[in-house]
């Protein structure tokens, strides 16, 4: 079972909120390293273990510089990705740059800080010697297709737009090779919030084996297999986490009989996380404004989808606690609701949660991960700002909320009076 609890208590929230006005962001630094050094434990076996956090997952270089600490580089997908990488001192082959359908200038800056480029397309090897130039390393992104299923919410490998299938794979390595790259990685990522720990297992045997096959057709060796991210949380509290240390354990059992087994080059194992990472550690935080009696229940927050998207977008379930009634019975059953104009803005429905009165204050759970990073501005509405409860207790902000003059900066008012209609 997974346990719903708050870092803070009722109190120390309430006195939070002098300081921050709901809606916040919140993510718990203490629980973010424990979590990371697990993960890095689970395959310490390994000498050549890389994490590259996933900073789309939680694109706040607060955070970043906390997982550096950890030892963790950055996994990035655009410009602005690789620039936070660098403010935080990420650079070189401490990053791995995995996009698609990129533009010249992002390949450009990658190779700039001596990333590893995680190539998507066959057509993207000729595209990055023209603009750019082939680095020494380069990467290629796998694509099983049906081989290998995928899930809910990255959908089935074969309709993905992401990656190379396997005979373009042969022949993109066969390219790279001849063009005088020397150094070569393989990757997939083909699953998200997935909790079947042999779902990983199974993407390592995979890997490992193809590893095998390109070396003895192409006469190269790889460096490492990045095994992608996708690892899940328990969003549900009757979900289980995935067991890293079992894990790990499983992972080296293929690595010695498919890698070690067949006298090959040893391999670095790399991952990508980035939900299971910061995402049980982060809370959004929110305010009961109204209660609404029609042809059913609703509890409306002072937060909405621009603050947690997921719920709206997947049907995801987010946990809802009622800070000060955890132990109270859920007796009361009702939409828990935001205020944008569209009918999906709802953090739950038909949820069973403690009675509530206006004013109450909300946590969401699971928030730390695809949270605030995938906040917009329908409506208007401004983003919340972010806040990092440290290992010694005090509350810093590390992003604060967006105002009104923040929205209208892009938007040349000034010349709108000479604006003739």
């Amino acid at each position: 079972m997974a346990e719903k609890n708050i870092p803070m208590s009722k109190e120390q929230l309430e006195a939070l909120t002098e300081r921050f006005p709901t809606p916040f962001h919140i993510y718990d630094e203490q629980g973010i390293r424990e979590n990371a050094r697990r993960l890095k434990a689970a395959f310490a076996w390994n000498p050549g273990f890389k994490e590259y956090f996933a900073v789309k997952a939680a694109p706040n270089p607060y955070l970043m510089k906390i997982l550096k600490a950890e030892g963790f580089g950055s996994d990035c997908s655009s410009y602005p990705e690789l620039l936070l990488s660098e403010r935080v001192g990420v650079v070189g082959e401490e990053i791995i740059f995995t996009s698609n359908d990129t533009p010249a200038y992002e390949y450009q800056k990658a190779a700039e800080l001596g990333a590893i480029i995680n190539l998507d397309d066959i057509t993207h090897i000729d595209y990055l010697e023209e603009n750019v130039g082939l680095p020494e390393l380069v990467c290629c992104r796998y694509n099983p297709g049906p081989l290998k299923g995928g899930n809910a919410i990255i959908g089935h490998p074969e309709e993905a737009k992401y990656g190379f299938t396997r005979e373009q794979l042969f022949e993109g390595y066969r390219m790279l090779r001849d063009k005088g790259v020397k150094r070569f990685g393989l990757h997939t990522m083909v699953a998200s919030n997935e909790l079947d720990r042999n779902y990983f297992v199974e993407t390592a045997h995979l890997l490992f084996e193809l590893v095998a096959e390109l070396s003895a057709e192409l006469d190269i060796a790889f460096e490492f297999v990045n095994l992608g991210g996708g690892i899940g949380i328990p969003y549900r509290p009757e979900e289980e986490a995935i067991d890293l240390a079992a894990l790990g354990q499983e992972v080296k059992a293929l690595y010695d009989e498919l890698i070690v087994g067949k006298g090959l080059k040893p391999l670095d194992i790399r991952m990508e996380c980035g939900r299971m990472v910061t995402g049980p550690y982060g809370y959004l935080v929110s305010r009961v404004l109204h209660k609404k009696n029609t042809y059913k229940q609703f509890v409306g927050l002072d937060a909405c989808m621009v603050n947690l998207m997921r719920p709206a977008m997947y049907g995801a379930y987010h946990h809802i606690s009622v800070v000060g009634k955890e132990d109270a019975p859920c007796d009361f059953v009702c939409d828990v609701t935001g205020s944008l104009c569209e009918n999906n803005d709802k953090f739950s429905i038909d949820r069973a949660i403690p009675q509530v009165e206006i004013g109450d204050l909300v946590v969401i759970h699971d928030a730390g991960a695809h949270g605030h990073s995938m906040g917009f501005n329908y409506n208007a509405k401004l983003r919340s700002a972010e806040l990092l409860l440290r290992e010694h207790g005090e509350v810093v902000q590390i992003r604060r909320a967006e105002t009104v003059e923040d929205h209208f900066a892009t938007l040349d008012l000034e010349g709108l009076g000479a604006f003739d209609v």
